[in-house]
């Protein structure tokens, strides 16, 4: 659906070539997706359309993403910097893939092994915890919890709840803080455990804002 088409482009500062830098985000956990370009024509039809439009600068030429592939990004929110010379485009990625090599996103090399950008703090652990799922270490807690199923996971999601009411009580916020972490961090191996993805529950929280 069309963007908010008062975006002020006029006060935008372009280079000498008419461009500035567009990062590209995952709206839901924060991942950095790609850098691309932007003119002021590709900046206004992806206010007009919703979805990313870029500058080739190799072709000289607009292009929408996803056009082949199938991965368009619908936009969320457009931010400018304090310079007013660069862009930061909050998007929804169809399909979960940014990268023309297939990857999630562009920036996965490390110098070493290839790996993905680091997200938000919930989607980084809940990344180890299915690892350990899915490549279990026998003198892992995770694995532990795993073997033990429901009952062990479910066992311990309610005594964290029941630490976290007691610390609440308590007014205590470092030990609030702790066992909120806890908590999180069991909820994540329940997840993980019946195949619930995380994006799940953060497009469930963006459904809820409205």
């Amino acid at each position: 659906m069309p963007l908010d088409l008062s975006f002020p482009i006029d006060q935008l500062r372009f280079d000498n070539q008419g461009l500035l830098p567009a990062i590209v985000q995952d709206y839901l956990d924060g991942t950095v997706l790609m850098l691309a370009w932007m003119n002021q024509d590709s900046l206004h039809k992806t206010l007009e359309t919703g979805r990313t439009w870029f500058w080739s600068r190799s072709r000289q030429e607009l292009w929408p993403k996803g056009e082949t592939s199938g991965h368009v990004q619908w936009v969320k929110s457009i931010r400018y910097d304090c310079d007013s010379d660069a862009l930061l485009l909050s998007v929804e990625q169809v399909g979960d893939v940014a990268c023309h090599t297939g990857e999630r996103s562009c920036f996965f090399g490390t110098g070493e092994a290839s790996v993905q950008p680091p997200a938000d703090s919930l989607s980084q652990l809940y990344a180890v915890i299915t690892d350990r799922r899915d490549h279990p270490k026998p003198d892992s807690y995770t694995c532990s919890l795993f073997r033990g199923g429901d009952n062990k996971i479910l066992k311990k999601i309610g005594e964290e709840a029941a630490e976290v009411v007691m610390a609440c009580k308590d007014d205590e916020p470092e030990a609030i803080a702790g066992e909120v972490a806890d908590l999180f961090y069991h909820t994540l191996v329940a997840l993980a455990h019946h195949q619930v993805d995380l994006k799940a529950v953060y497009r469930k929280l963006q459904e809820r804002r409205g």
